[in-house]
């Protein structure tokens, strides 16, 4: 900074300083500064100006060709960069601190760009800029020889990173040809790092953050031979943007995302050091179905296979893996993972980084928009993503766990109601909202109602926006639907239409929250929880909805009645009320009394895209909201003077978060594959080249499923009848979960959950070969299990003789007898 100063106070008399970077320039630099030297000797650009050529450690005659022109004309002078060539970087930073000028320019020793173009720049500067950027890809810039296809294609590509992750709305931010403040550009120069190409995206990010204006200027720009740019300089460029955005993070920010990495660690602790041998019982059978799709998608990929169906469960039928939310914006990217470490450990590091994504998404949508202290903003992305729900869902459902796609769509449907950029936003927002559909449409559908709910509250509150953001925004909408829909078109129509597709798939009547599920707490609120109250008013463990807490609830009427009257509290506790209701399902039976009132969830259930949502799940939508209400009364209560004040407020966020502090979630010893599966013995029974399957008994279904990692394990050397999955039924095709059940596997599964073996004689036998021939059956595999001799008896009486113990489980061969 000492050096700026001095230049600063020397300035006076330089009105322009021209800063030429150079390395192994002799045959290119001297007709460069003879046209500088002439255009600003015959001009009125600048009364009073010098050159400032800076050689960054040249082998050749660089430094004597500046030399000569410097014995003709003292304007022009020669800083050295050193012995060895550090890059652009160093060279640009060295010359603008040794400027002295009132405006600096900087201007590559090719001249790509015309010195006569600098009027152009001036008049930008004169307009009350502080910098004005060269551009080649301005309205109104000309190209007179362009580059080799190859760079120019890579330098567009870079300069759209660089637009998405250091300084937005700059199209061209390498172009050589830049006009500076003088003082303003000394003292970027002086705070800059980087000493590679990167420098350009440094300095404009310093301006941008200082606040002072920069305009892109269309120029003439011609590519001139012998560039000094190498391919090794693309990757260089991306390696130093990284640095930069490293090191734009804040302390605060970076604690933060390190937090909520540690917060998932610590839930998911019971199977992070033992994935493959640690099992979430609360899970129920999700885990081994998730898993399963990890894997089949892994091994279409390497099969070269339709990643959207499969024969490996339920044959002969199949599955339709795109109605089956596989995930497959992860399990895709994430196949070479699943293939060398196993599905299990590729699900624990989903459901890990997944949920420590959403946090951090949600912590910078609320930075951004909602509360600028970053305290604030921690407690309240920490209430959206480990609320009880979600924990309830991070026993084995990543699709609703892995949500850091949600808060970028919420941001980018906010910036279309500025109107400032609704073409690049509509188009950003097509992307994002087609990517998110492969990791999870019910959440997607779920954050639309949120984000409509929200939207309808504000719009009531604030006319005014409402209008002026209501155009813009529709615009941008529809550019939205016009880049996504086609990119999502195939698999959706896969999905509703294609083979194994289903319609509706009903829930049961207790799908809706109970209105004390909204008050209670879950099983896994370490200090307040109550499995049996939670198991009483959900559907099951992985489905726990609501349970928020009766404190946090208190707490969250507490701050919209003393701060009602900003309008993002009112629609905040809109969106919160409403969907809390919603969640209730089509009817609300009020607790203690046999009254049952019609739910408003009545106008929706039935409807297509909702008639197989889960309504309960609709209580999520309150996560992110009540986390928003928090930070909101979190910010505020930092800015009271009042100690008292400030102590009881957060005293009381205290003692409502508290109770619903997470426990880690449970994990058991898993089972053992049995060897029968796991050394390949299964291959001497089953000869998969001929279409045989190998039949579980009984067959694996929704409550008992762990023949699907018998099938990982023998990397899909079989195809297996039944299973666990969402499927048609009769000619209405209702989902259901599973296979179509025939009459030997329901007997089956009759025997299995009741220990009854009924009296099978001729017609049952009879019907069990039917049902053999349909599978392709090659051997039944009965292992240990609960009621496994009634099962055996059954199987026995089934195939006419008994099994034979292999491998630890019971087989029987079908290729032998009759």
């Amino acid at each position: 900074m000492s050096t700026a100063l001095k230049a600063g106070g020397a300035q006076a008399s330089v009105d322009l300083s021209v800063v030429v970077p150079a390395y192994n320039e002799e045959d290119r630099l001297a007709p460069t500064l003879d046209s500088i030297i002439s255009h600003l000797s015959a001009s009125e650009a600048a009364a009073r100006w010098e050159v400032v050529v800076v050689d960054d450690g040249s082998t050749d005659g660089t430094a004597d060709v500046v030399a000569a022109v410097t014995a003709r004309d003292a304007r022009v002078q020669l800083v050295s960069g050193g012995p060895r060539n550090r890059g652009k970087g160093h060279a640009l930073r060295l010359g603008v601190l040794a400027s002295q000028g009132r405006r600096v320019l900087l201007t590559d020793a090719d001249l790509a760009a015309p010195i006569d173009e600098l009027e152009r720049l001036d008049k930008a500067l004169s307009d009350g800029h502080t910098a004005a950027i060269g551009s080649r890809e301005a309205p109104g810039a000309s190209i007179e020889h362009h580059q080799h296809r190859l760079r120019e294609t890579l330098g567009r590509a870079g300069n759209l990173l660089i637009r998405g992750v250091a300084v937005p709305g700059i199209r061209d931010t390498q172009c050589g040809f830049k006009l500076f403040d003088g003082d303003r550009s000394r003292e970027a120069f002086a705070a800059s790092r980087l000493d590679g190409f990167g420098i350009d995206v440094e300095i404009l990010r310093y301006f941008r953050r200082s606040g002072w204006p920069v305009v892109e200027v269309p120029v003439r720009w011609s590519h001139q031979p012998g560039s000094k740019i190498r391919p090794s300089d693309y990757a260089r460029v991306l390696g130093e943007l990284a640095v930069l955005r490293a090191r734009s993070v804040r302390p605060a920010d970076a604690f933060a995302v390190a937090f909520f990495l540690l917060m998932a660690v610590a839930l998911h602790i019971g199977r992070r050091l033992d994935p493959n041998g640690r099992y979430l019982p609360d899970s129920l059978q999700d885990q081994n179905q998730w898993e399963w799709f990890f894997a089949v998608t892994a091994d279409n990929l390497v099969h070269l296979r339709n990643p959207l169906f499969t024969t490996f469960q339920g044959f002969p039928d199949g599955v339709n893996l795109m109605a089956n939310t596989v995930m497959l914006g992860l399990s895709v990217p994430l196949a070479p993972v699943t293939l060398a470490l196993g599905p299990a450990v590729t699900l624990a590091l989903v459901m890990t980084l997944g949920l420590a994504a959403t946090a951090a998404a949600w912590y910078w949508l609320i930075v951004r928009r909602v509360a600028r202290h970053r305290g604030a903003a921690f407690a309240g992305a920490a209430l959206a993503a480990f609320a009880p729900p979600m924990v309830s869902h991070a026993n084995a459902h990543p699709n609703f766990v892995v949500l850091f796609m949600i808060p970028l769509i919420i941001d980018r449907a906010l910036r279309l109601c500025t109107g400032a950029r609704t073409q690049r936003d509509g188009i950003v927002l097509g992307l994002m909202v087609a990517y998110q559909i492969f990791l999870g449409e019910e959440p997607l559908l779920l954050a639309a109602m949120g984000m409509l709910l929200f939207a309808a509250a504000y719009g009531l509150v604030r006319r005014d926006a409402a209008r002026a953001s209501l155009r813009p925004l529709l615009k941008g909408l529809g550019i939205a639907v016009l880049v996504g829909l086609p990119l999502a078109a195939f698999p959706l129509s896969w999905q509703f239409f294609g083979p194994q597709s289903y319609g509706n798939i009903a829930h049961g009547d207790r799908a809706g929250n109970s209105p004390l599920a909204l008050l209670s707490f879950a099983e896994r609120s370490l200090l307040a929880g109550d499995k049996e109250r939670a198991d009483a008013l959900s559907l099951n463990s992985t489905e726990q909805n609501a349970f928020y807490g009766w404190p946090l609830v208190l707490l969250a009427l507490g701050i919209v009645v003393r701060l009602w009257e900003h309008a993002l509290v009112k629609a905040l506790a809109f969106t919160a009320v409403a969907a809390a209701v919603l969640s209730l399902g089509p009817e609300i039976r009020l607790p203690r009394t046999d009254l049952v009132l019609p739910g408003p969830w009545t106008l929706l259930a039935g409807k297509p895209l909702f008639e197989s949502v889960i309504e309960g799940r609709i209580a999520m939508i309150c996560a992110p909201v009540l986390g928003m209400l928090l930070a909101i009364a979190w910010e505020r209560l930092t800015a009271v003077p009042s100690l008292g004040t400030r102590y009881t407020g957060f005293m009381a966020i205290t003692l409502a978060l508290l109770p619903i502090v997470p426990a880690p979630l449970k994990s058991v010893e898993r089972a053992e594959v049995p060897a029968f599966i796991a050394d390949g013995t299964w291959k001497s029974y089953v000869d998969a080249r001929a279409g045989e399957t190998l039949v579980p008994v009984p067959l694996p279904d929704s409550g008992n499923a762990e023949a699907l990692r018998w099938q990982t394990t023998a990397g899909f050397g079989f195809r297996m009848p039944g299973g666990y999955f969402n499927g048609p039924f009769g000619e209405e095709r209702v989902g259901i979960y599973g296979a179509v059940p025939r009459h030997t596997s329901k007997l089956l599964r009759d025997v299995r959950y009741s220990g009854k073996v009924p009296v099978i004689g001729v017609n049952w036998r009879a019907q069990a070969r039917k049902d053999f021939a349909y599978w392709h059956a090659g051997a039944l595999v009965l292992r240990p299990q609960p009621y496994d001799e009634q099962v055996r008896e059954a199987v026995e009486k089934l195939v006419g003789r008994p099994g034979k113990w292999v491998g630890g489980v019971w087989v029987w061969d079908l290729h032998e007898g009759d």
